[in-house]
């Protein structure tokens, strides 16, 4: 019994996931979506503006806690729909707690094995095991801005650790959220694109977003290395121990 009350998370979620796979939601989780339905999901945002965003903000939890593909295309749309200041604030908190559920899940269901299975094999998840156990918030902050270890890596390792919860959200929230605001205002420069021409080659409109393209470059690139010269800075140095003469 206990060991089913231990797997029901993951159980659960995996089966939210093939529910999404099994009924072709996937498929909604794109460009083309906005394009054929852009104007009613924006018309009905203006008559229901809370539910529309509560019901964004689910979806973005529910796809990102199911490792669905097409979160990218969700961060559009709450942008299209939201503009890049609301939009972008809902889609990090959303994704946050998409990672909780994911931590939830490894702390509940594969903790224990995956403790020992990282604690035994050398490799890049034991690294981010030691680490995000040894810094949370600022290993945390520099992964969820740089994405240079996986998203959920980040998640599983953290609930693998059980690390605390207070530092580990702040820094996901913060992370998440300068990419999340460039990505809706990519999305909210699309209402007016569409509005102008309702049938227009996407992959020629991303060519014109360059500039917040090369922000989000920036972002997984220079701050992170910005932000280790910070925690070296605050970071007390622990005095030398003078050996007796």
């Amino acid at each position: 019994m206990n060991r089913l009350r231990r797997f029901a998370p993951l159980i659960i979620l995996a089966g939210v996931a093939a529910l999404i796979f099994g009924m072709g939601w996937n498929r909604y989780l794109s460009l083309e979506t906005l394009r054929v339905h852009g104007a009613e999901l924006r018309a009905f945002t203006a008559d229901h503006w809370i539910l529309s965003l509560l019901t964004l903000m689910a979806i973005f939890t529910i796809a990102t806690a199911s490792v669905v593909p097409g979160v990218f295309f969700v961060t559009i749309t709450a942008g299209y729909l939201f503009g890049p200041w609301v939009g972008g604030v809902s889609t990090s908190v959303a994704a946050t707690l998409g990672a909780l559920i994911v931590y939830g899940v490894a702390r509940s269901a594969l903790g224990r094995s995956m403790r020992e299975r990282a604690e035994q094999n050398a490799g890049l998840m034991q690294k981010v095991c030691v680490a995000i156990d040894k810094e949370t918030f600022w290993y945390v902050l520099a992964s969820r801005l740089a994405v240079v270890v996986p998203f959920h890596m980040i998640n599983i390792a953290a609930g693998v650790m059980g690390v605390r919860l207070l530092p580990y959200v702040i820094a996901t929230v913060i992370g998440l959220l300068p990419a999340h605001i460039i990505y809706c205002w990519i999305g909210a420069r699309l209402n007016a694109l569409l509005a102008n021409d309702p049938n227009p080659d996407f992959q020629a409109l991303f060519g014109q977003f360059w500039a917040p393209m090369l922000g989000v470059f920036i972002l997984a690139v220079v701050l992170p290395f910005a932000l280790k010269g910070v925690q070296t800075r605050f970071t007390p140095k622990t005095a030398t121990p003078r050996v007796p003469e």
